[in-house]
């Protein structure tokens, strides 16, 4: 199969898989996403067989994706400050042993509804834990230019396992039984923590000491909320997934009820998904040279939602099948297009977090909305639930439309150089703080609007570094005169700031020395925390 893969690396396409750690990294991936789309679709069609109503149906893909919308931004910050490489391979051995729980239990004749989701569950926070990771370590072993085509094989990765799992368990269960699809998702969970406990990550060089865990997660929401190219892409994928799930999540009963067929037409519907998925991806290089990620997203939001009515009112499964790999391509572009904005969005030290943040917005998303689509398939019928998600969803767009994902170029956070930190005069412990950081500027009177224009992208981008709060202060007795502070946690959080500094800070830097008067730059002051009482705490 490696072969395969070099030779196919010569479309623009499959370029990042010239990268052995990543094309291993990729494979381990696949095995595990078909071994997820087995369990998913086996739990879905076996709850079927467990219970008539919709909700507990729906309640199927709610307990997969609620554990990354309650543990995405815990896993995000862990993925950022342990070793990656044994943190990814844990999270694929608590996978491989849930599976296992669940193989014994289906064999056994143990299984029920109840016991069914709960496991459903505890996969999910296997794949709450596992996703941010990845997401993180894929712009670090692929260039920069190929990140686009790294997402897109990542698309195919998915998809491709969207149909190979789909289609692997449809025909197990009509030969063996739901018991040996469980059995051999131990098997396919098992390969690939093989995989990832084989691979050597590269080391993270810093002289600091590691993040604390509350504090990690402080900086990673903060980040995030600081973003405004980021709150934007959250919006989006939030509101994409609360009504793309409607179809998905009851694709179970749209093939049983709709259509009046069996496992084998539910898993050749999620075929076509996947295949639609595909094919759209084969041809994202091509595409992105003629429109942006906004385009894809309002075409992609647009298009799903029509091919979710065709699929509910085709009079016959032949007419459906079609429109289902149409929405295929439709859904995997613009989750695409979402998740490579967020991806360039996000410098290596905080991508974790903010994938898993991103990836707390689409489970929540898709959480959310396969709730609330069964419960009105509940309440009127499966048809009518669709419809409902098809219009919602370009509503929720024309609401929002306002909100960009492009922006622009996107910001360069290759390492540079911070301003030089003067030797210290007093002994300062690591831990001692918090530290108020002081910059007086002289400017022009006359530009005070370009310079507050350009201050409160300082405040964003201070903020996102970690800073716990900033302020800009005009003195009453010299015109044109500023002072800038912010506060950092500690000293070390000071330095873990500096050590961040990244081209795209240098650039807003420029832009404020731009404004500066005077021979001497701006002049630069840090202090220190004293402690008053004596206790360790200090008085504000």
């Amino acid at each position: 199969m490696p072969k395969l893969l070099q030779a196919l690396s010569g479309n623009p396409t499959f370029a990042p898989l010239r990268t052995p750690v990543f094309r291993n990294l990729w494979l381990a991936t696949f095995a595990a996403n078909v071994a997820m789309w087995m369990n998913d679709v086996t739990a879905a069609w076996v709850m079927t067989s467990l219970t008539t109503s919709p909700v507990m149906v729906a309640l199927v893909q709610t307990a997969s994706t609620l554990p990354v919308f309650l543990l995405g931004l815990p896993s995000g910050a862990l993925a950022d400050i342990v070793d990656r490489r044994r943190y990814f391979a844990a999270t694929q051995l608590w996978v491989a042993l849930t599976a296992l729980v669940l193989a014994a239990l289906s064999l056994t004749g143990l299984l029920t509804a109840p016991l069914l989701i709960a496991l459903t569950f505890a996969n999910g926070i296997g794949l709450a834990m596992r996703w941010p990771v990845f997401s993180a370590i894929v712009p670090e072993v692929v260039p920069r230019p190929q990140l686009g085509a790294a997402m897109a094989l990542n698309g195919i990765s998915m998809n491709l396992s969207r149909v190979v799992g789909p289609v692997a368990a449809g025909a197990i269960i009509s030969a063996v039984g739901s018991g040996a699809v469980f059995v051999l998702n131990v098997v396919l969970a098992a390969s690939a923590f093989a995989t990832i406990v084989r691979w050597r990550s590269l080391p993270r060089i810093s002289t600091l000491p590691g993040e604390r865990f509350v504090g990690a997660m402080r900086v990673g929401w903060q980040h995030v909320m600081q973003s405004p190219r980021m709150k934007a892409v959250l919006v989006r994928i939030f509101f994409f997934f609360l009504h793309s799930s409607a179809l998905l999540a009851l694709l179970p009963l749209v093939a049983r009820e709709l259509h009046g067929a069996g496992p084998a037409t539910y898993t050749v519907m999620l075929a076509c998904v996947g295949g639609g998925a595909i094919v759209a991806a084969m041809y994202f290089p091509r595409w992105r040279e003629r429109f942006d990620r906004n385009q894809f997203v309002v075409g992609g939001t647009f298009v799903h939602a029509a091919m979710s009515v065709v699929v509910v009112l085709s009079p016959t499964l032949w007419l459906a099948l079609p429109a289902i790999v149409v929405l295929g391509m439709a859904w995997i572009s613009t989750a695409n297009s979402l998740t490579l904005a967020a991806q360039v969005a996000l410098p290596n030290w905080v991508r974790a977090r903010g994938m898993s943040i991103y990836q707390m917005a689409l489970m929540g998303g898709a959480a959310a909305g396969s709730l609330l689509w069964g419960q009105v398939a509940g309440a009127t019928s499966v048809r009518i639930a669709v419809i409902a998600a098809a219009v919602v969803g370009p509503l929720l767009w024309l609401l929002t439309r306002g909100l960009s994902v492009e922006g622009g170029a996107d910001p360069d956070f290759s390492p540079a150089r911070p301003g030089a930190v003067p030797e210290l005069a007093i002994e300062v412990a690591p831990d001692e703080g918090p530290v108020m950081v002081t910059v007086e500027y002289q400017i022009d009177p006359a530009q005070a609007a370009g310079f507050a224009a350009v201050m409160q992208k300082t405040r964003r981008a201070r903020l996102r570094q970690g800073a716990l709060s900033w302020g800009l202060f005009r003195d009453t007795t010299m015109p044109g005169h500023y002072i800038e502070y912010f506060v950092d946690e500690s000293w070390v959080e000071h330095l873990r700031r500096l050590e961040r500094f990244t081209a795209a800070d240098a650039g807003l830097r420029e832009q404020r020395l731009a404004f500066h008067q005077g021979p001497a730059p701006p002049k630069v002051s840090r202090f220190v925390a004293e402690d008053l009482q004596g206790t360790g705490r200090w008085p504000f």
